[in-house]
């Protein structure tokens, strides 16, 4: 059992897990260990570190302009592995990689899940895999004991959401609504979650449930994730780091707010 799956089996009934996204490398390179360990301070169960690349097809304005950022800071995959190697040195948070394929392509596939399972990575999102063709990594990631995560969608179909929950394992991700990331307005999250986390619930019975695409408040996190295990938090974190960094105090700021969307305070 891995650090993702141990979070889920030690998770209280009640209790809401809170997975939070960071770009590696936003907004400095030397400022990701430091974030992922306050996070975890204050009240975050996984993070999920954001392999920047030029292409983010998935993301929208926010998480496109901290990737930009954290490439031209200098940000490279050895380097977020160290960055894992670091936080592991203090802490045993489950941390999913997240990012697209043609970089872990260009690693070499073979070479990086070991790379990352070496370093202390528990978990991969690449959300521009098909499930028809996550074969390209599942069966590395499966012999280096990392999850593979695949996402489901309003308008994914009862038998994708069947195929999505049998190839994925730690969590399903589901997303709150169609399109790229970024935060949305709570009415809107809401009604989409209200219509398919029924079908979700239905179709998805071997893993966990964490949804996504949307959250900016402990509101929007405790309606959205109601008939979920727990929530993700990406972009109204980054929008959080763009609004007060450099200024002084930046990282209490970001920290307070991590605080508030988990315990609403």
């Amino acid at each position: 059992m891995n650090r993702i799956e141990n979070v889920f089996k030690n998770k209280k009934p009640d209790d809401k897990l809170m997975s939070l996204f960071i770009t590696a490398g936003y907004p400095e390179l030397d400022s990701t260990v430091d974030l992922i360990l306050g996070f975890e301070k204050n009240g975050a169960d996984m993070i999920e570190l954001g392999m920047p690349f030029s292409d983010p097809l998935a993301d929208g304005p926010t998480i496109q302009y901290s990737s930009e950022v954290a490439i031209k800071n200098g940000i490279t995959m050895n380097k977020i592995f160290e960055m894992v190697k670091k936080v592991r040195q203090r802490s045993q948070i489950p941390i999913i990689l997240m990012g697209y394929m043609n970089p872990v392509l260009r690693y070499g596939v073979d070479s990086f899940t070991k790379k990352a399972a070496e370093a202390g990575v528990d978990g991969l999102i690449i959300p521009d895999i098909p499930l028809e063709e996550d074969g390209i990594i599942k069966e590395s990631a499966k012999s280096n004991d990392l999850n593979v995560i695949h996402l489901v969608a309003p308008n994914t179909s009862d038998e994708r959401m069947k195929l999505a929950d049998e190839n994925s394992s730690g969590f399903v991700y589901c997303v709150s609504v169609t399109g790229v990331t970024g935060a949305r307005e709570g009415e809107e999250v809401t009604r989409s979650v209200d219509r398919f986390i029924s079908r979700v619930r239905k179709n998805i019975n071997k893993n966990p449930v964490m949804v996504g695409f949307g959250i900016k408040s402990f509101g929007d996190a405790q309606d959205i994730a109601s008939n979920a295990d727990g929530f993700i938090v990406g972009s109204a974190l980054i929008d959080t780091i763009t609004k007060h960094y450099p200024k002084d105090g930046w990282q209490s700021e970001l920290f307070s707010f991590v605080h508030s969307l988990k315990f609403g305070k």
